[in-house]
């Protein structure tokens, strides 16, 4: 019976030691990947790769809409909005915004149902670069721990930069160049105020405003954006 026992924690022991070498592996990999984004664009992230996948399921020929363009190439009515609508304070925080995740935990409790994230850019770029946007604990820790290698890694400008870059903005519409082209057939240089208030009002649910542009509350969204936005603070 000792045996027994002694041969059972032995094996529960090497598992163990397997299952942490390979949580540690796969953190370095993704370690590795944030290390070489930091100055390579990204060509897709894991969540393009499952929309393409979905897309090619119906029409097996299908491609995404992306196309990078650097910091300096997209308007700052763009990132203002941005700011405004995801992130106020962006600028400031360390990748986790407290008292907004806070806010979000009470919202969500008075109306007793989920309503708001309280995620901030770093944490939604973390997601949109490895993971998928199903909601469990174990993505949302691992979210927390790539969302530290990128604050620790990268400036503020880099996360901005790429996830203006990466962020869905429709049906197979990736980033801010494409999502101009999409709705205004304008670059992301050249959008409006009133536009950019528009995309950013869309990024909560974009392939449902894509098939729904006049949706109501959308109109009020963007009015309040654009309300916002001149306090918004950049990178």
């Amino acid at each position: 019976m000792g045996r027994l026992l002694a041969r059972c924690l032995g094996w529960i022991k090497w598992s163990l030691l397997v299952l942490l070498g390979m949580l540690l592996l796969t953190q370095l990999w993704l370690l590795g990947w944030v290390l070489w984004w930091k100055w390579v664009p990204p060509q897709q992230t894991h969540f393009m790769s499952l929309r393409l996948d979905e897309l090619r399921q119906k029409t097996p020929e299908a491609e995404l809409k992306y196309q990078w363009v650097p910091y300096a190439q997209i308007s700052p009515h763009l990132k203002r909005a941005i700011i405004a609508a995801e992130d106020a304070n962006f600028v400031d925080h360390e990748g986790f915004d407290w008292e907004g995740i806070q806010k979000a935990m009470e919202k969500n409790q008075k109306k007793g149902r989920f309503v708001a994230g309280g995620s901030t850019i770093s944490q939604q770029l973390a997601k949109n670069l490895f993971l998928s946007p199903t909601k469990s604990m174990v993505r949302k820790g691992q979210e927390a721990v790539i969302t530290l290698m990128i604050e620790s890694l990268w400036d503020k400008e880099r996360i901005f930069e790429v996830y203006l870059n990466v962020i869905e903005w429709g049906n197979g519409v990736f980033g801010a160049e494409a999502a101009a082209h999409h709705y205004y057939s304008a670059s992301a240089a050249r959008l409006t105020p009133s536009q950019a208030a528009k995309l950013a009002a869309m990024v909560p649910n974009p392939r449902f405003y894509d098939r729904n542009r006049n949706a109501p509350g959308l109109a009020r969204k963007t009015a309040i954006i654009l309300a916002r936005m001149p306090a918004a603070q950049l990178p």
